[in-house]
């Protein structure tokens, strides 16, 4: 394991441990900000993984196997944490969803025949921040 190597994967560690601390804590904005930062260690890690010729013909090295355990565990748990962040975020546009007024899209008729306007609906809008 080559010092490139080393530092791809002490970046790309210290990238997910930052998004699925940020995830933990529903912080969607601040993780979504760091969508490009995880993706260019993550791309550095490959590159730097790719440019050691022949290293697995050479078995890797116990500290090779423990830091790919440990990315293996941290992209695991980020795994797990944006599909809760998926699911959190379905249930509140959802909720927010159910609570907006209907519009009658085809009109309809009254008790004596005659044809209903549908009615319109204020606009409003809505900040996701706090």
């Amino acid at each position: 394991m080559n010092q490139d190597l080393i530092d791809a994967a002490v970046e790309l560690a210290d990238a997910l441990a930052r998004e699925n601390e940020a995830l933990t804590r529903l912080d969607l904005a601040r993780a979504a900000a760091m969508l490009g930062a995880k993706q260019r260690a993550a791309a550095a890690f490959e590159q730097a993984r790719t440019a050691v010729p022949h290293a697995a013909e050479h078995g890797q090295p116990p500290v090779a196997r423990e830091v790919e355990r440990q990315l293996a565990a941290l992209a695991e748990e980020n795994r797990r944490l944006l599909e809760r962040a998926i699911r959190v975020q379905r249930r509140i546009i959802g909720t927010v969803a159910s609570a907006l007024p209907r519009t009658e899209t085809a009109g309809g008729y009254r008790p004596d025949g005659a044809l209903t306007r549908g009615r319109r609906v204020p606009a409003f809008a809505l900040s996701a921040r706090a």
